[in-house]
């Protein structure tokens, strides 16, 4: 017997017509509503960058651009001259110094100090600096002089206040005579672009002994040549000291020179500092080579990158 197959070819149809229809249309949502009904996705943002920094003082050098938590130039991070201090290094910078200081004498003698310090940026704007001394004396006996410890403290960030000053407390534990403690007032600014100095007031007492002291100023102006590489400049010191071995009579010493400093890579600097004497208590000469390296986090050569598209505006 021949079943009639209509009604199966209905049904079969039927259930692939209700299948269908349960799957939305690609130009539909799940909601029913149209692709094109409802506002554009919106994708997330791309920054290209280059190796441009972002100049926060445009006009001026790299190395006059602001830079760490201090908002200071990225030249104050280092040690420019050799008898002027200018504010303190960036928080969490560190930086290894090398000195070598040659005291030529009037009557023919020398003397020469090895000093190997090491500067530690800390926040709110201190500074801790420690020594180790070693010196050559006179007579060429080669001995352990003593150890220094240093703070600096900022008033404020940089360019807050003018000429930046800055404070300064050292304590020299000597060996071969009486400790003896040190403080400074730090000033320095930029005269101009490329133009930077700074100077300093100081005081230093012996706390024992012939209580001998000294009291004095420096001043120092430097002129960049090549930017972030090369820079010369002039450097004075005026001292007078005081105490029981000089008889009532102070002595006077004024020294000037030119100061060069070159900077191989971003993160070192060799300083040159030859100073003439021109008083007659002073050294004939008096000589300082510096070398400088610069490492930790804080550092700062890690300029910001600016985006490619706000280079062009």
């Amino acid at each position: 017997m021949r079943m009639n197959q209509k009604p199966l070819e209905i049904i079969i149809a039927f259930l692939l017509v209700t299948s269908l229809s349960t799957f939305p249309s690609p130009a539909q949502t799940t909601n029913g509503t149209q692709a094109g009904d409802g506002p554009p996705t919106k994708l997330p943002e791309v920054v290209v960058t280059d190796n441009k920094p972002v100049e926060s003082r445009p006009g001026w050098l790299q190395e006059e651009q602001t830079v760490g938590g201090n908002e200071q130039p990225e030249w104050t991070t280092r040690r420019r001259f050799s008898t002027t201090r200018v504010y303190v290094i960036s928080p969490w910078q560190m930086e290894f110094e090398q000195w070598w200081k040659g005291k030529f004498l009037r009557h023919g003698k020398t003397e020469h100090l090895f000093q190997s310090e090491v500067e530690i940026g800390l926040p709110y704007r201190f500074q801790l600096d420690l020594y180790e001394n070693i010196e050559r004396t006179q007579s060429g006996t080669l001995r352990h002089q003593g150890n220094q410890v240093e703070a600096r403290w900022a008033l404020a960030d940089w360019g807050k206040i003018p000429l930046n000053p800055t404070l300064y407390g050292e304590w020299k534990f000597n060996d071969h005579e009486p400790d003896a403690y040190e403080v400074k007032l730090l000033l320095g600014d930029e005269l101009a672009p490329r133009w930077h100095w700074g100077l300093n007031v100081f005081y230093e007492q012996q706390v024992g002994g012939g209580r001998e002291s000294e009291a004095g100023a420096s001043l120092a102006v430097s002129y960049t040549c090549v930017d972030e590489k090369l820079s010369v400049g002039l450097e004075t010191n005026l001292e007078r000291a005081s105490g029981p071995n000089l008889e009532g009579k102070p002595a006077i010493e004024f020294l000037l020179g030119p100061s060069i400093q070159w900077r191989p890579t971003r993160r070192t600097h060799l300083d040159l500092v030859p100073l003439l004497g021109t008083t007659g208590d002073s050294p004939r000469v008096e000589a300082f080579i510096v070398f400088g390296i610069d490492f930790g986090p804080g550092g700062s050569h890690h300029f910001p990158r600016a985006p490619a598209s706000a280079q062009t505006r």
